[in-house]
């Protein structure tokens, strides 16, 4: 499966995808230091800078299967001023035209969990409007087994009614509705807020392969097994060339272990 890579960051959406079996044809990314990391572990992959220029035309020809993308958190984050649309870093449109000039049949999105009262209706109503059926899950960074919590929000999105050259069937089945089961998720309560009632309407678990059991670690704080924050990531280690770069670049990324997740869950589906 070809795969295009939005909001790129230092590729962890991709190493994720590639884990699981998929091949990454194009990146889009602006920070120039992320740009030189990709550039370092893809270099065959070409790399463009700047979402709004970007458009279907550039991909005629090419078969793309999922487009992916963690889109700027900054709009919705709880550590920011949460000013939503009217944040000049709101790209979340820009993603959305690309999923409407390309069509591919899988789309998978991330945010931090501040999307959920402020944003998240919007992203899956566009999707739906656009014949994607969609299911959300709140997975941390410790069901992976990270030792630290990282609440992010991941989006998950499928049409049967488009192929990895964006041409629509004339036949196949409506998209599902959000709520009902499907091969690749199961209803369940809040992974990251199992003991809250916090919108679970947007919860769930992937169903992934059975020698890596998903989402059975302590996720519970102090006393259960894991620091209840993030550790000390060291950001006095003098020495260290380029350590502000780095920390902003690893703060920005996704954890690619959850990404290949999902990437195995879709691999399995589309074998079956």
């Amino acid at each position: 499966m070809k795969v295009l890579d939005l909001f790129s960051g230092i590729g962890g959406f991709s190493l994720g995808l590639e884990r699981a079996g998929m091949e990454t044809i194009a990146f889009c990314e602006f920070d120039k230091k992320a740009q030189l990391v990709l550039k370092k572990h893809w270099p065959d992959v070409p790399i463009y800078d700047d979402v709004r220029k970007l458009n279907g035309r550039q991909f005629e020809g090419q078969s793309i299967d999922i487009i992916c993308g963690g889109f700027p958190c900054q709009p919705f984050s709880q550590a920011g001023k949460r000013r939503g649309e009217a944040d000049d870093r709101h790209l979340w449109p820009e993603y959305f035209r690309l999923i409407q000039e390309i069509r591919p049949p899988w789309v998978i999105g991330e945010n931090v969990s501040g999307i959920i009262s402020m944003g998240l209706d919007q992203v899956l109503s566009d999707l739906e409007g656009e014949i994607y059926s969609c299911q959300t899950l709140v997975v941390p960074a410790c069901a992976v087994n990270a030792p630290h919590r990282r609440d992010r929000v991941w989006i998950v999105a499928h049409s049967d009614r488009f192929d990895g050259n964006g041409r629509r069937y004339s036949s196949g089945p409506i998209c599902r509705e959000r709520s009902e089961p499907s091969e690749l998720f199961r209803s369940k309560e809040n992974v990251a807020h199992a003991n809250s009632t916090r919108r679970r309407e947007y919860s769930g678990a992937i169903s992934i392969q059975e020698e890596q059991p998903p989402f059975e670690h302590d996720c519970g704080g102090a006393g259960g097994g894991q620091w209840a924050v993030e550790p000390n990531v060291g950001r006095v280690a003098h020495g260290v060339p380029n350590r502000v770069d780095r920390l902003k670049q690893l703060g920005n990324a996704v954890v690619p272990q959850v990404v290949e997740q999902i990437g195995r869950a879709i691999m399995k589906i589309e074998r079956e």
